[in-house]
């Protein structure tokens, strides 16, 4: 052999391990990830989607549940009027009840001067103008009036003595009437005074403020008042504080009356913030920061799947795993186990357990650990079947023989041999059912029947998306959570493709 041919020879030889590089399996399907673009990108969307969710929730200054206000003027109603024109009924007696009432409206109305009810006869006197007394053996029992007194003091209820005295006065056109001594006098506007100071007011129009805890002024029910009448929308009115007041009209043809609303500033919800500097991607209808709820949905809804994933392939490798190996019995009673699973049928079956948790006001952190079980219980038939139907090509192969022959345990020959095979083909499964499990979570929540408020995923975010003004006019409540919702499952699909890709050996390197 030539001096040429020696060094040749020294130069190639197989023993030098510095000529000869070995790649482990492990590294070869990395490389061959690797050289895949498509699924390198949707590595990369998957490693922003969860730095984005747990790091960004994390760092962020405000919290999943915390509510923002804001100062708005709105018009809310403050009282309502109602022009008189019905007979109001005052009693004396707690004996003159509404049947009364009725008896003695219609003996008004066939101007009768007595009515008989029970036995009993009633004697009816026009002590005026639209005043009728009712009485029963000389007992003045109550009257019937179409005018309404108010007194001009908070509190302050005028004695049915005072009631009579003055409406027997004003329904008879007298200008002063005396009781226990005291002289009142009434003016033409319907103001009584008593030693010359404000005491009561006579009116056929009722006012009522809203709240029980607010009393209205004489003052401003006859300003109200004169401003109906001249069919005004508004009126001004300067309050015991010193500061004016804007009141508005609405009159409702229907039942006859007025609303009147205030202008007044009132702390409410900051729904639908545009983006701003304080929240980026504005508010949502609760007034909750929309980038740290997205933040925190994309945490609920990556959980849940990885979660509903895990319980999914731990179920499905080991039945999975029972079916493919022992065979026979074993195998066909797993597998009609799993026809029937694939025959049930799954959206149903959770709308009902939604609409059962509803009822049974279940907590919604439990819930959601309910939604996580159910989910994975569903979904391990599918891999099942494909883990089953690995080990029966498995088991038959040489290396397989070879181990039963060498005395290895039914356990090593599973987890030492079987298992490792499988598991590429299963890491594939699992992660082109992540996105399918996430769409399917999101699906729910926007349903109602998913993760519930205070907590947040991309699917109950999505559901605030309920008509078409929120729709047209608040772009930044759903449109990023879709977005991410997109990215997501399609970065799963992605790195799923380019790890079957990757395991598949007849791949060209």
């Amino acid at each position: 052999m030539t001096e040429e041919n020696k060094n040749n020879e020294q130069q190639y030889s197989l023993n030098d391990d510095r000529r000869v590089k070995v790649l482990s399996p492990g590294a070869l399907v990395r490389r061959r990830f690797l050289r895949n673009r498509i699924a390198v990108f949707g590595l990369a969307v998957l490693i922003l989607m969860f730095l984005f969710s747990f790091v960004g929730g994390a760092i962020s200054p405000y919290k999943e549940d915390q509510l923002f206000y804001r100062t708005d003027m709105h018009s809310k109603q403050f009282a309502a009027v109602v022009e008189n024109k019905e007979y109001q009924y005052t009693a004396n007696d707690p004996r003159f009840t509404s049947i009364l009432h009725a008896q003695l409206f219609l003996a008004i109305s066939n101007n009768a001067e007595e009515f008989t009810y029970q036995g009993n006869t009633y004697q009816v006197e026009k002590a005026g103008e639209d005043f009728y007394v009712c009485r029963l053996n000389g007992e003045e029992l109550g009257f019937a009036a179409k005018e309404i007194i108010s007194s001009t003091k908070e509190g302050n209820v005028l004695p049915y003595e005072q009631l009579t005295a003055l409406l027997r006065a004003y329904t008879n056109d007298e200008d002063t009437y005396e009781l226990d001594g005291a002289v009142y006098t009434i003016d033409e506007e319907g103001g009584v005074f008593a030693d010359g100071s404000d005491y009561a007011y006579i009116s056929r129009y009722i006012v009522r403020p809203l709240m029980a805890d607010v009393f209205l002024s004489r003052a401003f029910k006859e300003e109200l008042v004169e401003s109906i009448l001249n069919k005004e929308e508004a009126f001004l009115f300067t309050g015991e504080d010193g500061e004016e007041y804007e009141y508005e009209i609405q009159y409702d043809p229907r039942t006859n009356s007025w609303s009147i609303n205030q202008e007044k500033e009132t702390k409410v919800f900051d729904s639908y913030s545009a983006p701003s500097r304080e929240h980026w991607l504005g508010t949502d209808k609760n007034g909750m920061d929309m980038l740290t709820r997205l933040m925190y949905g994309g945490r609920v809804s990556l959980t849940i799947g990885f979660i509903v994933e895990l319980i999914a392939t731990i179920l499905g490798m080991i039945l999975g795993g029972i079916a493919g190996y022992f065979g026979k019995w074993v195998d066909m009673l797993i597998m009609r186990i799993v026809d029937i699973f694939y025959c049930v049928p799954s959206t149903p079956l959770i709308i009902i357990l939604g609409a059962a948790m509803d009822n049974m006001h279940v907590d919604p952190q439990i819930r959601m650990v309910y939604l996580m079980m159910i989910l994975g219980f569903l979904g391990w038939p599918g891999i099942a079947h494909m883990v089953r139907g690995q080990i029966l090509s498995l088991r038959e192969q040489e290396f397989m023989t070879a181990a039963e022959a060498t005395g290895l345990s039914v356990k090593r020959r599973i987890m030492q041999h079987l298992i490792p095979n499988v598991i590429p083909q299963l890491i594939v499964s699992v992660t082109m059912g992540l996105g399918g499990t996430i769409l399917t979570e999101a699906t729910l929540s926007f349903l109602g029947l998913g993760v519930k408020f205070p907590f947040a995923s991309w699917g109950n975010i999505i559901s605030d998306v309920n008509d078409t003004f929120v729709l047209t006019n608040y772009w930044f409540v759903w449109i990023p959570a879709g977005i991410l919702l997109l990215l997501t499952v399609l970065a799963f699909n992605l790195v799923g493709d380019g790890l079957r890709d990757a395991f598949d050996p007849r791949m060209k390197r």
